[in-house]
């Protein structure tokens, strides 16, 4: 896993990638991060970690886990994975196996032995392919890079317990350390939630390694980063009223 050029070449890829940068780019210069930036980021925070509890089968209403009544093991994960975020940042950016272990000592809490907790059990080879392309790959678009390590991570399924809540923060953090959402203000798990069917069969289809499984998934990812615009821009409506 070298390079990931060869996929911008699968039809409609290209545009899509294209369609959903320039997206992230306008919903950026929404006005009300000017003075709010920090207020939408902890409230998109809030919508992703339920958003990504609820594809683990964890789904509760977001006013009860803003209210604290929430203490289901994979909701409390998804919460404890989404504030850390921001500092493991630059420990993806260096030693993303590192910041994967993290990721899990964080998701599975409450759900793993605690001698399970931060330790893979399979991935082997293609797993350390995959944190070398994290820590070498400065040329492929962004939501590319992500997309590829979220979708590998789902396949690999690296630990016993909590694989989807690291994968879709591993793709989060590439979008963070590629400079396309430092801030983390693009609800892509929101996305993803809101296609739910499409986000399960496209994740499914990528593991089989086809070109139009691939394909599939990387238009899903491209659209579930365009709507977790809209989820932000509609958090900065609010902020405003």
């Amino acid at each position: 896993m070298t390079s990931l050029s060869p996929l911008t070449e699968l039809p409609d890829v290209a545009a899509a990638l294209d369609s959903a940068r320039a997206r992230v780019d306008k919903a950026l210069w929404n006005r009300t991060l000017r003075r709010h930036g920090a207020t939408v980021a902890t409230e998109v925070s809030l919508i992703d970690a339920v958003a990504s509890a609820a594809l683990e089968g964890a789904s509760y209403d977001l006013e009860e886990v803003r209210g604290g009544t929430v203490t289901d093991p994979v909701a409390q994960g998804a919460l404890r994975v989404a504030a850390a975020l921001p500092e493991l940042a630059g420990v993806w950016e260096k030693a993303p196996r590192q910041a994967l272990a993290r990721l899990h000592l964080l998701a599975a809490r409450g759900v793993a032995e605690g001698d399970e907790l931060g330790r893979p059990v399979r991935g082997g080879e293609r797993l350390s392919m995959l944190c070398d392309l994290v820590v070498s790959d400065r040329e492929s678009p962004a939501i590319l890079l992500a997309a590829v390590v979220e979708a590998e991570l789902l396949s690999l399924r690296v630990f016993d317990t909590g694989n989807g809540l690291v994968a879709r923060a591993a793709g989060k953090l590439c979008l963070a350390v590629r400079g396309l959402d430092p801030r983390g203000l693009v609800a892509v798990d929101a996305g993803h939630a809101a296609r739910e069917p499409e986000y399960v069969g496209s994740a499914n289809a990528f593991a089989t390694g086809t070109p139009d499984g691939v394909r599939s998934w990387l238009r899903h990812y491209a659209s579930a980063v365009e709507e977790g615009c809209e989820v932000m821009e509609t958090v900065c409506a609010r902020v405003m009223d």
